[in-house]
């Protein structure tokens, strides 16, 4: 039988009343009620068995308080207890106001605590047991640190309760602790909204997160989330944020407002949302870096601040019937060694690339539509991408493009309405089209840059403004079962040196149909133009140099035979100040500037009608990875183009796979294409002796030797070479074969790098960038290079930019931490913004 127990003040309550809670508690058996009159009551209530606290008069007519100094006003260390209709004030918004010990139990309902956390804590794992709570219609609020805290073996759950207004993480989950929260209102915290650490678990739905200062949800270390049907409003950092190995599955929410990026994945975390969306984020929409993958379904992120979607490291993101609209940058980028899979997507009016994939990342796309965007699907990775059965309108630029070096496969595509070229494959990049259509781009609606040789069958294109096809010098590739239909240009124009295959293809209503220019060497196999057979040379195909068209609405600069803008003249002074500002290489700039000044007098004599004396201009530079050979040799070339010893002075850098064929008579037409593009200018050769390997045996790298002797001597006013490797293999080359002793007459010796001059490569780099260094990271800096193993990987000015790059990614990081960053914060690189010097 349950027995009911007064507390009153004196003079009230009746006989048998008792003055203190503490004396009816104690007086109390398990299961009784203990009823409290109006008032203030100023007591440490510890509540040692099962019994039930309430207030005679309802809610908000009982305060319970701690004596000053003391906490926490009520401690639970019994089973099965309760509070009813109380408010509970803490002496010390840092400290406990309610306090829940191992293995006891408490009911909060309509109870209200203020200025002071609710504390509970389970029993650690080797003791088993749970402490089991639960608040029904609960107001939480002015805590300090956090407003509950669950730590250990504690099962907990809330139910239409509040916490408000608190100096620190509204809710933190430790420990094994589990959380089911069923419409949470938590608003108004400096911290992070809810925080979970250790192996805690949530379930939450229903519920509203607002106004967080940092994280509106952050797990960490191994805990594990379900949200549902829940809201994050302006959070002062990411909206969902996991680490570590967390794991959260969110169904039907909503971010919004985030100061940060709106859902972050790091480390091995994982992430699966279906349902959600992501609104007016201050970064990315997604941003998922280290091994993280996340998995989104049915989806929506509309008009981030940075790109949309953001992978990065070796990340995976899984994106399938997802929306993207609007954005500052691209919709999604994907970087490092990221995996991207989207299906069924739609991008749409982004202000840069509705899909970007650079270094080694891989994208697949099916089924997709990526709309008003700057340009639409641009590939830069050479690990293999694949596109099919999707669709690309109404791009400002290119519409797809895969660019130099890259790898791609394009199935079923459509290209519509691109405002330059519909399709573009870029220098060396390899495509396959198989299927698809490009239809009223302004540009043309393929173009094939130098040295790319992209396998196209039963591509349609549609209207282009220019060409159809346009094939840059030296382009190639085989396009079979093409059809182009009313080309405002010559349907297909072949530049000098291009060799492509066309078979069974079709030109119809064209203004006309075949456009080369001198030196072009398309090859047409059962090819009509109007239904009459289209034959190389025929009358019915546009002279040598007919008209042609690039990709721009304006008229393109010359190009080399790389590609690129022809050079502007340059200042010799200019130049040399140029030089002299690189960091480091005090003998090498002596070196050069030793040869200009010699080159100077050359040129003076002959313009006097003097003969030359006798100079080979062709160098060798030794030196380790990193020490700015490849630097040095583009400079070289604009300084003897600036003294009139060279046509253009450009650069075309090669190593042994761009000379040396895989069978014979592969080799010598391989480095004399090589060479012919460096005409003009300075062919630089990296890793020059691997031409001549320690034991050739049929090694062809001597006949590319031999090859590269006779074009010299052929050549040898108008070309450059510069052979480049590290100091000891150097001497084995030039002895390699007599001709290039008599031709490589002087040696520059690259040395490493000082660390206080890897530090000045760092600060350059950083003021380029608009960073600043303090002078702690500036000598933490300089002690990660002095400890940095200078063996075989080490890059020298290669591992300055390395560790540039990684303590921008890391400030970042910080940075997007920070509620209301100040510029100078924005600006400043800190100490613990270095890499660790495992890490390198």
């Amino acid at each position: 039988m349950t027995t009911r127990h007064t507390v009153a003040p004196k003079g009230q309550g009746g006989r048998g009343a008792y003055r203190t809670i503490g004396e009816a508690v104690r007086a109390a058996s398990p299961g009784d009620l203990v009823v409290i009159a109006p008032g203030t009551w100023t007591e440490n209530v510890v509540l040692d068995r099962a019994v039930v606290l309430t207030a005679e008069h309802g809610r908000g007519s009982v305060v319970i308080t701690a004596p000053p100094g003391e906490t926490p006003a009520v401690t639970v260390d019994g089973p099965d207890c309760a509070l009813h209709n109380l408010t509970v004030w803490g002496s010390d918004a840092g400290l406990p106001a309610v306090s829940v010990s191992p293995g006891a139990g408490l009911v909060l309902e309509e109870c209200s605590v203020e200025g002071g956390r609710v504390q509970v804590k389970g029993p650690d794992d080797e003791e088993g047991g749970t402490t089991a709570v639960v608040l029904r219609r609960c107001r939480l609020e002015g805590a300090r640190l956090a407003g509950l805290h669950l730590a250990g073996g504690v099962r907990a759950r809330l139910e239409d309760t509040a916490v408000t207004g608190v100096d620190g993480t509204g809710v933190v989950l430790s420990g094994t602790a589990s959380l089911d929260a069923v419409r949470l209102r938590l608003e108004r915290t400096t911290g992070s909204g809810i925080r979970l650490r250790g192996r805690s678990r949530l379930r939450l739905a229903d519920s509203v997160l607002a106004g967080s200062g940092r994280a509106g949800l952050l797990l960490e270390d191994a805990t594990e989330a379900l949200a549902g049907e829940t809201r994050i409003e302006t959070p002062g950092a990411a909206g969902v944020h996991l680490t570590g190995s967390a794991r959260a599955e969110l169904t039907d929410c909503r971010i919004r407002g985030a100061a940060a990026s709106g859902l972050v994945v790091q480390e091995t975390a994982r992430l699966t949302a279906a349902g959600c969306s992501v609104a007016d984020a201050g970064a990315n929409g997604l941003l998922v870096t280290g091994s993280g993958e996340a998995q989104l379904a049915d989806c929506r992120i509309d008009r981030s601040a940075f790109s949309a979607v953001h992978l990065a490291g070796t990340a995976v993101g899984r994106l399938a019937d997802c929306r993207v609209r609007g954005g500052s940058e691209h919709g999604v980028h994907a970087t490092g060694e990221a995996r991207v899979e989207l299906a069924d997507c739609g991008i749409t009016d982004v202000a840069m690339t509705g899909v970007s994939v650079l270094e080694r990342a891989v994208a697949t796309l099916t089924g997709c539509r990526v709309a008003g965007t700057a340009a639409g699907i641009g590939i830069g990775s050479a690990a293999g991408c694949t596109v099919a059965d999707s669709t690309v309108t109404g791009t400002k630029e290119i519409g797809v493009q895969v660019a130099k070096g890259a790898v791609a496969a394009l199935a079923g595509i459509r290209i519509s309405g691109a405002g330059a070229a519909g399709l573009v494959v870029d220098e060396d990049a390899e495509a396959t089209v198989d299927g698809g259509w490009v239809e009223d781009c302004a540009g043309s609606g393929a173009v094939v840059w130098t040295g790319a040789r992209p396998q196209v069958t039963g591509l349609r294109i549609d209207r282009p403004g220019k060409n159809g096809v346009f094939l840059a010098e030296g382009a190639g590739g085989t396009f079979t079962a093409l059809d182009v239909t009313r080309a405002g240009f010559p349907a297909l124009h072949v530049a000098k040196g291009a060799d492509p295959v066309f078979r069974h293809c079709r030109v119809r209503d064209c203004a006309e149909a075949l456009g080369t220019d001198e030196g072009a060497g398309p090859v047409l196999e059962d090819c009509t133009a109007d239904g009459a057979p289209l034959v190389f040379g025929d009358p019915a195909a546009a002279p040598a140099g007919g008209t042609a068209a690039g990709t721009s609405s304006v008229p393109a600069p010359a190009r080399s035979a790389e590609g690129a803008a022809e050079p502007e003249e340059e200042n010799l002074e200019d130049l040399l100040g140029e030089l002299h500002e690189l960091v480091g290489l005090d003998r090498v700039k002596q070196d050069v500037g030793s040869l200009v000044k010699l080159m100077q007098t050359v040129r003076r004599r002959e313009e006097a009608g003097l003969p030359a004396p006798p100079l080979s201009r062709h160098l060798v530079f030794a030196g380790n990875p990193g020490t700015g050979k490849t630097t040095v040799a583009r400079l070289y070339g604009r300084l003897l183009k600036a003294l009139g010893l060279l046509r253009r002075g450009h650069l075309v850098e090669v190593d042994r796979t761009a000379l040396v064929g895989e069978y014979v008579g592969h080799t010598g037409p391989k480095t004399t294409a090589a060479f012919n593009r460096a005409l003009g200018g300075v062919l630089f050769i990296d890793e020059a002796y691997s031409l001549a390997p320690a034991f050739a045996g049929n090694d062809f790298g001597t006949e590319a030797v031999a090859t590269l002797v006779k074009l010299m001597e052929d050549h040898r006013d108008d070309v450059v070479v510069i052979a480049a490797g590290y100091p000891g293999d150097m001497h084995r080359f030039i002895g390699s074969n007599p001709g290039l002793a008599s031709r490589f007459g002087r040696t520059l010796l690259f040395e490493d790098y000082e660390p206080a001059e890897l530090v000045s490569i760092v600060e350059f780099q950083a003021g380029q960038h608009r960073y600043e260094l303090t002078p702690t990271a500036r000598a933490e800096l300089l002690a990660l290079f002095e400890g940095m193993p200078k063996g075989e990987g080490f890059g020298n000015g290669r591992s300055a930019r390395q560790v540039f790059q990684e303590m921008t990614e890391r400030q970042a990081q910080r940075v997007a931490e920070l509620a209301a960053p100040t510029d100078e914060q924005l600006i400043s690189l800190e100490d613990h913004d270095l890499p660790h010097p495992a890490a390198r």
